[in-house]
């Protein structure tokens, strides 16, 4: 059992840059895989990016690839979030996942979820 809170979201105005961050208690962090995920209004959640649990391999959706980055802190038990050249269409509520095995593509899989962050991205 692992408890993820995330922080860091916010407003910001097209084209600027925000970082996210995900503190995990209650396991082993360097145990998990992690990841990211975001869910916009009326949308299903979709996957942003994932990380190895040493950090050393790094996977990112097509949308964001490019702009955004994730890492990890196994000393500090978090996970950053770092976005930029952020567009409206980034707009969302970001969610913070673990998994022992794997982070899938599908939200479904995913054993633990953080309570979500929101970013609002203006025009």
């Amino acid at each position: 059992q692992v408890q993820l809170v995330e922080s860091g979201g916010g407003l910001v105005q097209a084209g600027g840059s925000l970082r996210l961050s995900c503190a995990a208690s209650g396991g082993t962090f360097s145990n998990y895989r992690m990841g990211w995920f975001r869910q916009a209004p009326g949308k299903e959640r979709e996957f942003v990016a994932r990380i190895s649990r040493s950090g050393g391999i790094t996977s990112y959706s097509d949308s964001v690839k490019g702009r955004f980055a994730i890492s990890r802190d196994n000393a500090k038990n978090t996970m950053y979030l770092q976005m930029m050249n952020l567009k409206p269409e980034d707009t969302a509520v970001y969610y913070c996942a673990a998994d022992i095995s794997s982070i899938s593509d599908n939200y479904r899989d995913i054993d633990y979820w953080g309570q979500g962050t929101q970013v609002t991205v203006s025009s």
